[in-house]
């Protein structure tokens, strides 16, 4: 599968969506960015099974703002709609594919779990 090419109008329906979503962050300008992209590429071949979006924070800040992207290229890896994986910097091959293995092994019920724990101590907090 080729890369989608995410937008304000499709970002978040993406993103949400059942199985693995993969988002690259990237400018025009950027050559860390330039350098990454073939990989990013490469990758979303040879996983047809994930969605590989490229977002162009030039063309979209409003996102790159709601996203705080500070850095790019920045990763970006959504599984069932929970963000598992954030990080600024180009990967090497063999870096994404070790990363796209780990993310497809993941236990998503435990996921589930540790986010709802997560967000039960943000709600007891905001409660004292």
């Amino acid at each position: 599968m080729a890369t989608v090419e995410l937008t304000e109008d499709n970002f978040e329906q993406t993103v949400s969506q059942d199985g693995i979503v993969l988002v690259d962050a990237w400018a025009e300008w950027c050559g860390p960015c330039k350098r990454f992209g073939p990989v990013f590429e490469k990758a979303s071949e040879d996983h047809t099974d994930a969605v590989f979006g490229k977002l162009d924070t030039e063309a979209n800040p409003g996102i790159a703002a709601a996203l705080q992207i500070q850095s790019i290229p920045t990763l970006m890896v959504f599984r069932d709609s929970i963000l598992v994986f954030r990080e600024a910097g180009a990967l090497p091959p063999a870096a994404l594919e070790d990363l796209i293995q780990q993310v497809k092994g993941l236990d998503m019920d435990e996921v589930r779990r540790q986010v709802a724990e997560q967000n039960a101590a943000a709600d007891a907090a905001e409660q004292e």
